[in-house]
């Protein structure tokens, strides 16, 4: 996990910046290349969707009782509006 978490780390400054010694290291450390894609695949989905939120200026909550009310309504009631939407 740690090698993989190091090269999503990295995927988030530049996906230049993995190199074949980190992914010779995930793969010691038994990731397959599935694995490996996967965690590029995934962080620089996120990068960009950061990046998205960013760019719209988009209103994020600092409190994370926040985010756990919203899970809550989404674990219960999955995507439907809540009241007052």
């Amino acid at each position: 996990m740690r090698a993989l978490l190091e090269i999503a780390g990295k995927v988030a400054e530049s996906g230049l910046s993995v190199t074949e010694q980190d992914i010779a290291a995930a793969r010691a450390l038994g990731a397959d290349d599935d694995t490996i894609h996967d965690t590029v695949l995934i962080a620089s989905a996120f990068c960009m969707y950061n990046r998205y939120v960013d760019g719209l200026a988009a209103i994020t909550p600092d409190d994370p009782a926040v985010y756990r009310m919203i899970g809550a309504h989404l674990s219960d009631n999955g995507y439907l509006p809540g009241p007052g939407e």
